[in-house]
């Protein structure tokens, strides 16, 4: 089953002699469970693509289908909502509260929405991805690493549809780089997730089920790993 789909997916800034075509016509889809990974070179518009489908912005043209939903059909606060309940989200930065513990950043998309915390699913998260004596840490006290197994734990907390990471070895060394997207591999699989990453990395591409590679804001050709 096709967890995402876009099709004819344009974003362009400026206009006339100016115009930048940053996505220009992508169609690609990601089966449910499926761990892909969309490499490209620095401008090619492969964060321009994650932003679209995971509804930080608005397209020019073209439409993007999460979990059968038209995410491009619903207004803005409608997009708020799914967003938080559909897709998790893993930055480069990490993007945790720095005044919030580790546990209570995992838990934080839960209790925006007002819904009850599933422990057990939490638990299991926490001694998967290693971090059961940091729950009462403030990220300012924990490595590079770390912080990107909190930033893991907290997109796996709401059970979403898709995650979708974003350079998410970015700002760590080779060997962390891969541990932690070793630990993204195994939380997918185990948690049944569907994972759409960015990378410019080609040996951390490899860790992906496909490979897509984009050009110009093109799909230029993909392949299975």
């Amino acid at each position: 089953m096709k967890i995402l789909q876009t099709t004819e997916l344009k974003k362009y800034y400026g206009g006339g002699d100016t115009i930048v075509k940053a996505l220009d016509g992508v169609d690609f889809s990601v089966e449910d469970g499926e761990f892909v990974a969309v490499v490209g070179t620095s401008g090619s518009g492969k964060s321009t693509l994650l932003h679209m489908i995971g509804g930080l912005g608005r397209p020019t043209s073209g439409r993007v289908e999460v979990a059968g939903k038209d995410i491009f059909s619903l207004k803005d606060d409608e997009l708020t909502i799914f967003r938080r309940r559909k897709i998790g989200f893993i930055f480069q930065s990490y993007n945790l509260v720095p005044v919030l513990s580790v546990y209570e950043n995992i838990v934080l998309p839960i209790q925006l929405d007002g819904n009850p915390i599933d422990e057990k699913h939490i638990e299991s998260i926490i001694h998967t991805l290693g971090l059961e004596e940091k729950t009462g840490n403030l990220p300012g006290e924990l490595s590079g690493g770390q912080q990107q197994r909190v930033a893991i734990a907290r997109a796996l907390a709401t059970k979403p549809a898709i995650i979708l990471a974003d350079e998410p070895t970015g700002n760590l060394d080779s060997r962390t780089s891969l541990d932690v997207l070793g630990l993204l591999k195994v939380t997918g699989e185990k948690y049944k997730q569907t994972i759409v990453m960015i990378t410019h990395n080609e040996e951390i591409a490899q860790m992906a089920d496909r490979i897509i590679r984009i050009e110009d804001g093109r799909i230029a050709g993909g392949q299975y790993v």
